[in-house]
């Protein structure tokens, strides 16, 4: 029998946090569950790797994005277009730039997606949407300073590829609801 889920998940942190973010390990236990499992890899950028704070920049993160999606594709035996990408934060805007630039994948998994940083609507981090040609998953709170529901649906409707919006309670950090974004991830994974 032959299926179509997706062989893996590569998963990237937020600015601040490391491939051990709470929620990130959540996702990984979670798709590591199912059955046939979803292999899950969590990475960090560079900048964390040499012990720096400030997040590398775009041209960087996303050579580090695609060159760990060629590793793990290449680890499991498929494609990059058979995997996954995404993260928190940075490291889900890091991916979804990456796609938007010609990395192929079976999908972005967007948590808590930065649409512009706290109470500057006017700068928006959406330039790249009109190519993201995936199935997308945006799971945020909805009391996010980075973007409300209402904003963040607006602007994912440039999307061409199909689009998910899952809120939950809370804000940008999705505090206590690390299982509830696991099982949105897992839904939607699923249903793909």
């Amino acid at each position: 029998m032959t299926t179509t889920r997706p062989a893996g998940l590569l998963l990237t942190p937020g600015a601040g946090a490391t491939r051990d973010h709470r929620a990130l390990v959540a996702v990984d236990g979670a798709l590591a569950s199912l059955d046939p499992p979803v292999a899950v890899e969590r990475v960090d950028f560079p900048y964390r790797a040499a012990g720096r704070r400030m997040p590398d920049r775009p041209p960087v993160a996303v050579a580090h994005v695609r060159a760990e999606a060629e590793r793990l594709a290449g680890a499991l035996g498929v494609a990059t277009g058979r995997l996954l990408l995404g993260g928190r934060s940075y490291g889900g805007r890091m991916c979804s730039m990456a796609v938007a630039e010609g990395l192929p994948a079976a999908g972005l998994v967007l948590l808590s997606y930065p649409l512009h940083p706290p109470g500057k609507p006017e700068r928006l981090r959406v330039e790249h949407f009109d190519r993201l040609r995936v199935p997308v998953l945006f799971v945020s709170g909805d009391r996010d300073p980075f973007g409300t529901p209402e904003e963040l649906a607006h602007h994912a409707a440039a999307i061409p590829g199909p689009v998910t919006h899952v809120t939950l309670p809370g804000a940008h950090d999705l505090k206590g609801r690390d299982d509830d974004v696991a099982a949105a991830v897992v839904r939607w994974v699923q249903d793909l």
